[in-house]
């Protein structure tokens, strides 16, 4: 039961945020987005450190002064990951015109969706492995620590899921519409928590390599995409202080909770 609630919390965020869309009636204002998006870099990367790259290095104690091999393997090939999957995928970025990923005729409401989407694979794969580690006993892990990474990540899929249906209503889709697509986004959450627990349940020793691996891949959606969009244009200050006090806030949640 405590599992289940875990891997649907982040989603819960997703859909509260994309519910947004029945009681504003704009767009969200660029200082408040910016902010928005610099709070949720903070809690993604506080969330890496934290809940997935120390549990793996202390996971990995065994190994000696060799400890950080399976956590520096893992984050790299999370990176790789992250970058084929943007050089494959077709998708849209907020206040961008130019898509990316293949060539595709896809409609504009449906890449904005697929670049959320992108963001929410490592997140759904970092709440699924750290879960696998409770299933599987591992002491670096405690049910209050991965609750913590669950609530920190739904957290940052609130602004998510507004950032997504607020635009796709000032563009002319009905409120329904908007709210569904913003849903559709965090959907692949508790899709690749479910995958990776099945994974990692069956291969207890690559447990390490995934909590890193998921680490690796928040972190280039942190540095590749969502620091850019908050610190273009003016009031890029903005974006530093909600990146700030999102970090201190996961950091707070970590260690408090665990």
């Amino acid at each position: 039961m405590d599992i289940t609630l875990g891997i649907l919390i982040p989603f819960l965020g997703t859909t509260l945020g994309a519910a947004c869309v029945f009681f504003l009636k704009n767009e969200i204002k660029p200082l408040v987005q910016k902010s928005l998006l610099g709070f949720a870099s903070g809690v993604m990367v506080a969330a890496s450190v934290w809940s997935l790259l120390i549990p793996a290095i202390d996971m990995s104690e065994g190994m000696g002064r060799f400890a950080f091999l399976p956590a520096a393997v893992g984050f790299v090939i999370g990176i790789l990951f992250l970058l084929s999957m943007d050089r494959i995928i077709p998708h849209l970025h907020l206040n961008s015109t130019e898509p990316e990923g293949r060539k595709s005729s896809l409609q504009k409401t449906t890449m904005l969706v697929l670049a959320v989407t992108l963001h929410n694979i490592p997140e759904g794969m970092a709440v699924g492995v750290v879960f696998a580690g409770l299933l599987t006993n591992q002491s670096d892990i405690t049910l209050a620590g991965a609750l913590a990474l669950s609530i920190g990540i739904a957290i940052q899929n609130f602004p998510e899921g507004a950032i997504i249906s607020l635009p796709l209503r000032s563009e002319g889709s009905s409120k329904s519409k908007a709210f569904v697509y913003g849903v559709a986004s965090g959907i692949v959450e508790p899709i690749a928590a479910v995958i990776t627990i099945l994974l990692s349940s069956f291969v207890v020793s690559i447990l390490p390599y995934l909590l890193a691996f998921a680490a690796g891949a928040m972190i280039y959606v942190v540095v590749e995409e969502l620091l850019p969009e908050a610190s273009t244009g003016e009031h890029s200050n903005i974006a530093t202080i909600g990146f700030s006090l999102g970090f201190l806030i996961m950091m707070i949640l970590d260690v408090a909770l665990s």
